[in-house]
């Protein structure tokens, strides 16, 4: 995907108008459309300040990566690995069950 089909794609789940983008990013609402039909492309701080603006990674945004995480989720990973070892196997423990009950109500349902 794009680079502009994925910012297309992160502005509308977060619900904000071009418009809206652009006067954050302190550029003008045609700028963005511009971006998003991949007529134009970001410089390298503009991009990140997207990323960060729309909560998601700029590798993602830029195509880096297809798995799109939050920024939330990313900081919270962050705070997994400062973690010593015990405790990052107790949380991953505690993962590994949550994920495999859901997955279990899953296919009961």
């Amino acid at each position: 995907m794009s680079f502009g089909k994925r910012l297309t794609q992160a502005r509308k789940k977060k619900g904000i108008s071009q418009e809206d983008l652009a006067a954050q990013l302190s550029t003008k609402g045609p700028v963005i459309g511009r971006y998003e039909r991949d007529e134009m492309k970001p410089s390298i701080e503009a991009a990140a300040n997207m990323a960060k603006i729309l909560e998601v990674s700029l590798d993602w945004l830029v195509g880096n990566t297809d798995t799109e995480l939050n920024t939330n989720t990313l900081n919270r990973i962050q705070d997994i690995d400062k973690l010593n070892e015990k405790d990052k196997e107790l949380v991953f423990e505690f993962l590994d069950s949550f994920i495999s009950n859901r997955k279990i109500k899953k296919a009961l349902n």
